[in-house]
């Protein structure tokens, strides 16, 4: 007849976890941290594109509101220069093209990074008016 385990023997395997167990709990809590990071890291680039965004569009508002602010209105062509908004800086391109209204100017303006001029952070088209003569 074969012994019975003893009541300390059976209690002992029951209060611990086995190595199995824990290497499956392991793996579970790795690859939820790595999910949790890479989420961590997308919502870091993402609001780090926004900010760079959000920059190129108040450099491209800045050179509108110059044009506007000049004395003599821009004559048709185009035009590029480099700005710094917030301690960054922006390389900028203006177009300005005749409309079938001859009192008006379109105006194009495309903010680039510099490091990376073929991607546009920000395109504003604006138009001005020109004075009429009195």
């Amino acid at each position: 007849m074969p012994a019975e385990p003893s009541a300390h023997a059976s209690r002992a395997r029951q209060r611990g976890f086995t190595l199995v167990e824990i290497l499956v709990a392991l793996a579970i809590v790795a690859v939820a941290l790595s999910a949790a990071m890479r989420a961590l890291a997308q919502a870091t680039d993402g609001s780090t594109l926004l900010k760079q965004r959000t920059l190129a569009l108040w450099v491209a508002q800045n050179r509108l509101a110059a044009l506007q602010l000049a004395a003599r209105p821009p004559d048709v062509g185009s035009d590029q220069g480099v700005e710094e908004q917030a301690g960054r800086r922006f390389a900028w391109r203006e177009t300005i093209t005749a409309t079938p209204n001859p009192a008006f100017r379109k105006i194009e303006i495309v903010v680039v990074d510099p490091a990376m001029p073929e991607y546009a952070l920000s395109t504003l088209v604006g138009y001005l008016g020109r004075p009429l003569p009195r």
